[in-house]
């Protein structure tokens, strides 16, 4: 089993998930990272949600996921809860212990939630919700979690929506400091779909647990200059090579350049949403990834 980790680079990523907590913080919080090298470090991962066809249906589960990231020969892979047989200490371990054993980082969790309500109470939920999930992210033995913002009410305007994230997200984000968790909000249309409301966000929470998942791909219009805007915030991606609605060609030779240019650390995480059958899309998507880490990373 350790001639099987060694060959797997283990110990050449192992402090990358160790690091985690300190990726690209600088931009929402301050510099942070005293002498750290500013060489970009990429990681290569894998959501969980690319194989979303197979989990949905049972013909893959959370363990064949994992094993997946050895044959695709990437370091990590992030779990989308969604399809978790539950949140019971014992099978979050067996996934833990598994991933161990295979050598196999786990780059954060996904959860389903919107910070965006209206109503207190709601807001309230969403917190409580929120810190179980942290809770289950310790016993992972990971350090970030993907939230969403949410959508913004009907008749509501932006600021009102970015109020409503913030009185969400920061208490969230008080209770994710105490675990070492990072809150990753993701560009995900809706009330985050402009970097400018996500900057917003992360200055008025002021946390160094709040991040974001910058999903380079949900842009309605010209993506570059809004990923260029949030990549020094970044804690995690998502990886497309086209954007939209419609869907749009999406260069990413020019967006790994971006993220070298912000001295990004951590995971190019892989999301596959095209319309080829995930089992033979997610590795031509997977092969483009490892390419260009292996072009720009310094690792």
């Amino acid at each position: 089993m350790l001639d099987s980790i060694h060959r797997r680079g283990f110990l050449k990523v192992a402090g990358a998930a160790a690091g985690s907590l300190c990726v690209n913080l600088r931009g929402a919080s301050g510099a942070e990272d005293g002498t750290a090298s500013t060489r970009p470090r990429f990681y290569t991962s894998c959501c969980a949600y690319s194989y979303g066809d197979y989990l949905k249906s049972g013909k893959m589960s959370m363990e064949d996921f994992i094993r997946k990231a050895v044959e695709l020969d990437i370091d990590a892979v992030d779990l989308t809860t969604y399809w978790f047989k539950s949140t019971d200490p014992d099978y979050l371990l067996s996934l833990r212990r598994l991933a161990f054993k295979l050598g196999v980082l786990f780059s954060g969790i996904a959860i389903r939630n919107s910070l965006c309500y209206a109503e207190a109470d709601k807001r309230a939920q969403q917190v409580e919700e929120i810190k179980k999930w942290v809770d289950a992210t310790g016993i992972l033995g990971t350090s970030q979690i993907r939230v969403f913002g949410g959508k913004v009410p009907n008749g509501a305007s932006d600021a009102q929506g970015i109020d409503w994230v913030v009185e969400t997200l920061k208490p969230a984000c008080d209770y994710a400091a105490k675990k070492g968790v990072i809150l990753a909000i993701e560009t995900h249309h809706e009330i985050t779909e402009k970097a400018a409301n996500v900057v917003e966000i992360l200055r008025r929470v002021d946390s160094p647990y709040a991040g974001v998942t910058l999903d380079i791909a949900n842009w309605l219009e010209e993506p570059y200059g809004q990923i260029e805007t949030l990549a020094p915030y970044a804690t995690n991606t998502h990886i497309r090579d086209t954007f939209g609605p419609p869907p749009r060609p999406l260069d990413l030779d020019r967006v790994w350049k971006i993220f070298v240019k912000a001295g990004y650390k951590g995971f190019m995480t892989v999301e596959y949403e095209n319309k080829e059958d995930q089992m033979t899309g997610v590795p031509k998507l997977v092969e483009k990834v490892k390419t260009l880490c292996k072009k720009y990373s310094s690792v």
